[in-house]
């Protein structure tokens, strides 16, 4: 008996660094989501304690950098936005923002998600972006690294234009149907999994462009050079 235990203990002792990556794994995948639920309260009870990137302002032990804290730059009912950590050591005009819905939407596959947080974000980049320059981008399902739903903030790459884009590129008015006209697109098309890339169209309206790639990676500057 005496021996039998001694390996379940062993077993336990090498099992122990798995169990703690994945935890780990899943608390990164989660981080997105904590901070919209945990950080952006700054007087909640025992906010320095539950939240893991507290907002500088909040003063809390440990995080006066920029990677170890939040920045939120706007906050409704339904929406959060808020700084990307890529910005951490750029210079000050280079810029890569989220915009995160409150409520649990894992991402673009999600049927929970609501089709305001498009103006919401395209109101938030134009305080910080030339009309013509911004890009909002959701990464598709194998492509992101977080699951919570989050649509990018940034700049199109230099050049870019309507001529540039290789992929599914489709025609709206107004932001209030994006994830629909994206829907019937990607069907239309057969496509199971996609990313979305909208910008604005030199003829009107909105382009929306269907990626199986990360739209953030083929068409916007999401990281900046120190």
């Amino acid at each position: 008996m005496n021996f039998l235990k001694s390996v379940l203990l062993t077993l336990l002792v090498l099992a122990a660094p798995l169990q703690s990556a994945k935890a780990l794994e899943v608390a990164r995948s989660d981080m997105l989501l904590h901070i919209v639920e945990e950080c952006t309260n700054t007087q909640k009870p025992g906010y320095c304690e539950k939240c893991l990137a507290p907002q500088r302002q909040a003063m809390c032990v440990n995080h006066n950098t920029c990677k170890a804290t939040s920045e939120i730059w706007t906050e409704t009912s339904e929406f959060v936005a808020m700084r990307d950590i890529k910005m951490c050591g750029c210079p000050k005009q280079f810029v890569h923002g989220l915009v995160l819905p409150k409520a649990r939407v894992t991402g673009i596959e999600d049927p929970k998600r609501t089709e305001a947080i498009w103006q919401f974000a395209w109101d938030i980049a134009r305080q910080r972006l030339d009309t013509n320059e911004i890009a909002l981008a959701v990464n598709p399902p194998s492509r992101r690294s977080q699951n919570q739903l989050h649509v990018h903030l940034v700049r199109l790459k230099p050049g870019i234009n309507t001529d540039s884009f290789g992929n599914v590129t489709v025609r709206t008015q107004n932001l209030t149907n994006v994830w629909a006209v994206a829907s019937e697109s990607a069907l239309k098309h057969q496509l199971k999994e996609y990313g979305l890339l909208v910008t604005s169209d030199q003829q009107g309206g909105y382009l929306v462009v269907l990626t199986q790639d990360s739209p953030e990676m083929l068409y916007t500057q999401a990281y900046c050079t120190p």
